[in-house]
This record gives structure tokens, C-alpha cells and sequence, in this order.
């Protein structure tokens, strides 16, 4: 098998579901997608790529509609619906029938609403850092509610703009600290990536405009259908047992909601726990995916 250690993954571009998207890509095998959440890149993911592909697998990790270099929707369509049809598309652009798909924050929420959208399209799924939207969005701990401030601030639109870019994204910064304490990033070459691609007009209200979309929940039925459905597709999640983002209470009481079977796994991390403990984060997700 060939050695992936120091491989770089191919960059894609793929038309899918009317959106530009660009796609980092490494071996031949069975499809698993690789989502990330906010505020995320792809690149993240390199590490896992690269195990998944030595493991015989196809991995491809798109940059989600509305961040760079992947294109915004000229309708400023964020919808859950928008973005689990997003899944489905590039599965079907990538020429698979079904896919394994791996999520993390707003990945794992992507995730969710796709194998609600199109179970039969989804082998397996492992959703790290979230758990089911409807625990998530029905049944918060108080913890939970005090955690998720940030969700109610990002809705004002302009004025979270300006408060994340000011000194430097230093609000951004401070918050990433919470959710992952710890974790060394100031100079990391992703935290630069990061807060080019959010200096280019558009991609940070792109980004925040997902949380803005949760409103749609409570008013369009086919969006609270794939938000809250229980899930018919064999699922692992991984939490971080330091995560300030999402407290280790809310993956309990979920098993209801994973109707093929669920599977949690704590780590010893934070919320980007891809990043602090990348080895141990690809050992769970491939052990989940192997074949019984």
C-alpha cells in the first residue's frame, strides 16, 4: 500500500448543486466525504486524508459553499435543505453511488440533515464536536445555553461582522481559545488561512450566515424534517471532553435518534480535537468505517 505520510492532496473543482466547489482529494477507493464546520478549513483535515487514503479509501474534503475558494450562493442560500443537497450533489459529481461522510461542527449539522435528506446515499457517518440537531436544539443543558451566547450574537448581521474583525479577528481568537483550551494557534499557518479568506468581502457573513439560517427551523418544514428526524444511518460521534463549545453532557440521551445503531467516543480535547490529537482523531473515524 502506498505511503501518504507527506502526501499533498490534489485540488478539485467540482460544479455542485449550482456552487463552485474547490476540494481537497487523496486516493483511489470508496468515497468519504470530509466536512468542516466554523470557522474552519479544509486543509484541517489534511491528516485525516491522508490516514483515510492509506487506508484504501477515496478522501475528499470540500471547502462548504460560501467559503474560500469554494464559491457563495448568488442567493444567499444557506438553508440546512441547501447544504445537505449539497452533499448529495457532490457525491453524485465525484461519480459514487454512495459515501461515508465524516463532519465536524457544522459539518457534522451537514451531515445530519444529508443522511435525513438521502439515507440511501450514505454508507456511514461520523459526526464529531455536535451532536443530533434535534438533543442540540430541543433539550439544552442551562451549561449549553450559556455556551451557545455567540449562536444569538451572530445573528445580527453587520454588527458581528465588525466585532469578529476587529484587532485582528481578536474576538474570533478568544473564542476558538474557549472551545479548544489550550490549543496553540496565533501563529499556525491555518489561523493565517483562516483570517485571509475572512478578510475577502463576503466570506465571513458567508460563513455566519449558517447560524442565520437556523431561523428557517422553526418555519419551513422540510428544514426542521432534516434537522430533527432521527437518523437511519449507522452513526459514530466524537466529543471533546474540554470542548467550551459543546459540553460532554449533551451526548448523552440521543440513542432514540440514531435508529441503524450509535456509537459515542470520547477524546481527550477540545472542540477542534482534529487539530490537537489528529492521529487519534483519524484511528477513531477509520475504525468506524472499516467493514465489519
Amino acid at each position: 500500500m502506498r505511503d501518504f505520510h507527506n502526501a499533498v492532496p490534489e485540488s478539485l473543482a467540482i460544479r455542485a448543486n449550482g456552487i463552485d466547489f474547490v476540494c481537497l482529494s487523496l486516493g483511489q477507493g470508496p468515497l468519504v466525504l470530509v466536512l468542516h464546520g466554523f470557522p474552519d478549513r479544509a486543509e484541517n483535515f489534511v491528516p485525516l486524508l491522508r490516514d483515510l487514503a492509506a487506508e484504501g479509501y477515496r478522501a475528499v474534503a470540500p471547502y462548504l459553499r460560501g467559503y474560500a475558494p469554494s464559491s457563495m450562493p448568488a442567493d444567499g442560500d444557506y438553508s440546512l435543505t441547501a447544504l445537505a443537497m449539497d452533499v448529495v450533489a457532490l457525491i453524485d459529481e465525484l461519480g459514487a453511488e454512495q459515501a461515508c461522510v465524516v463532519g465536524h461542527d457544522w459539518g457534522a449539522a451537514v451531515t445530519y440533515a444529508a443522511a435525513n435528506l438521502r439515507p440511501d446515499r450514505i454508507r456511514k457517518m461520523v459526526c464529531a464536536a455536535v451532536p443530533h440537531l434535534r438533543r442540540f436544539m430541543l433539550r439544552p443543558s442551562w451549561a449549553q445555553l450559556r455556551r451557545s451566547w455567540y449562536i444569538f450574537a451572530f445573528q445580527f448581521a453587520g454588527s458581528a461582522e465588525r466585532r469578529l474583525m476587529r484587532n485582528d479577528f481578536e474576538m474570533l481568537a478568544k473564542g476558538i481559545a474557549v472551545a479548544s483550551p489550550g490549543l496553540a494557534f496565533n501563529n499556525a499557518e491555518w489561523w493565517i488561512s483562516l483570517k485571509a479568506a475572512f478578510a475577502e468581502p463576503g466570506r465571513l457573513t458567508a460563513a455566519l450566515s449558517y447560524y442565520r439560517g437556523l431561523r428557517r427551523l422553526f418555519g419551513d418544514s422540510e428544514v426542521w424534517r432534516l434537522a430533527s428526524s432521527p437518523v437511519s444511518v449507522p452513526a459514530r460521534l466524537i466529543y471533546g471532553v474540554r470542548d467550551g463549545a459543546v459540553g460532554a453532557e449533551m451526548f448523552s440521551h440521543q440513542e432514540h435518534l440514531f435508529t441503524a445503531g450509535l456509537d459515542v467516543q470520547r477524546m481527550e480535547t477540545g472542540h477542534f480535537m482534529q487539530i490537537e490529537q489528529p492521529a487519534a482523531f483519524s484511528q477513531l473515524v477509520i475504525d468506524f468505517l472499516r467493514d465489519d
